[in-house]
Parts: C-alpha cells; structure tokens; sequence
C-alpha cells in the first residue's frame, strides 16, 4: 500500500495524525514499510540548510513503530475474541442504511479476518465482530428455545371461545410445557402470551366438564 504525505519546511506534516485517519477511515494497515517511506519522504525533501536531526528522526519513527503495535495488539485481541465464539450461540443486532435495527441469533461456524477486521459466520453469512451483542449460555439459550416453541403452540391454537373437546391434546400440550417451566424461563414468555394460556386453561376446563354432565344424562 502507497503512503503519501504533505512535506512542509523539510517535515512531515501531521504525520501522526495521517496514520490515525487512515485506520479511522478503514483503508488498511499501516505497516513498517509504510512508515519508513514517510521518514524517507521527509529526508528527501528536507531542507538542505536546515537538516532534520537524528534524534528526530529515531523519535518520529517510534512513534510509527508505537502506533503500529498498538494496531497490531488491537487486531490480536479482536482474532482472539473472536475465535473464542466459535461454536457458541450468539445474538447479532445490526442496523441497516435506514436506521432500521435487526436482531438474529444462531451459532458461529468459524472465523473470518478481512480488511483488518474480525468476522464471525452464522449460515454461512459474515457479520462483523462488532455486531455480537450477546453471547447464549446453555441456561440462556435452553430458556429461549423453550419460550419459542409455547409461544409457536400456542399460535397454532384456535381461538378461544371456538375451542372444542378435540382441541384436548394440544391445549393440555402447551398447558403442560408452561407449567414445566421453572421462573427464568418463563420470563421469556411475553405477558400476553401467559394470559391466553389461562384462558385456555379455564376454556379447557369448561369444555370438558360440559362435555362430562352431558354424558351423566
């Protein structure tokens, strides 16, 4: 990668302040070979009468030489968090160009370095590092499955007041998976959800005590 540089009175002008724009701006990584043609930029177009001292020169160039181990420290850690996710459930949240939010969760088949950044693959799609906003335990994620799959049950339900006897098996189903679950998990079941459970509960009950008395006459 090229590296220029305005040169002003034989120095490199903001030449620190050109190596942080550039990694702001995700143009790729300045290495060493980059900021050795800064210093030699600069003893090029030195001012003959007015060299650049040594100590200068060996000052500016830990300077690069700082920057760029902070870079390459920066880009370590980020592998190394990200590596560890791998096989791990995590939650992605990312933001579209029209400012509206998403949220996905699955588990990360492997990691991706690209572009001086960190990927990690869910289904074979690539989200940034940044995006993870939240990494499932085994407790976590078990909770979330379950509330899922009563909330998918109860959706296949029909509505209350149309519930007959034949309608038995599911209800007493879904009534079953919700009374199972301990109080975390049931904090994954939204409130409405909880409160058409007991109406099916109390319909249920209803329907076969009506269907009893009829077979007592």
């Amino acid at each position: 990668m090229g590296v220029s540089a305005i040169i002003e009175d034989g120095m490199v002008a903001n030449a620190t302040s050109t190596v942080s724009k550039a990694s702001e701006k995700g143009e790729g990584t300045l290495g060493k070979d980059d900021f050795l043609q800064l210093l030699v930029a600069q003893m090029k177009y030195q001012d003959p009468l007015e060299p650049t001292s040594n100590t200068e020169y060996i000052a500016q160039y830990a300077t690069f030489s700082e920057v760029e181990q902070m870079q390459n420290m920066s880009q370590s850690m980020d592998l190394s968090r990200a590596s560890s996710l791998v096989g791990q459930t995590v939650q992605i949240t990312t933001t579209s160009d029209n400012g509206v939010e998403s949220t996905i969760m699955g588990k990360v088949d492997y990691v991706k370095y690209e572009n001086g950044k960190a990927l990690v693959a869910i289904d074979e799609e690539l989200y940034s590092l940044d995006d993870v906003t939240y990494v499932c335990d085994e407790k976590y994620l078990t909770a979330y499955e379950l509330a899922s799959t009563l909330v998918g049950n109860v959706a296949k339900l029909p509505e209350v007041d149309k519930v007959s006897l034949s309608d038995k098996e599911a209800i007493t189903e879904v009534i079953e998976t919700y009374d199972g679950m301990d109080d975390y998990q049931k904090t994954f079941v939204a409130d409405q959800v909880k409160q058409q459970i007991e109406l099916y509960r109390e319909k249920l009950a209803q329907v076969v005590k009506n269907s009893e008395e009829s077979s007592d006459k």
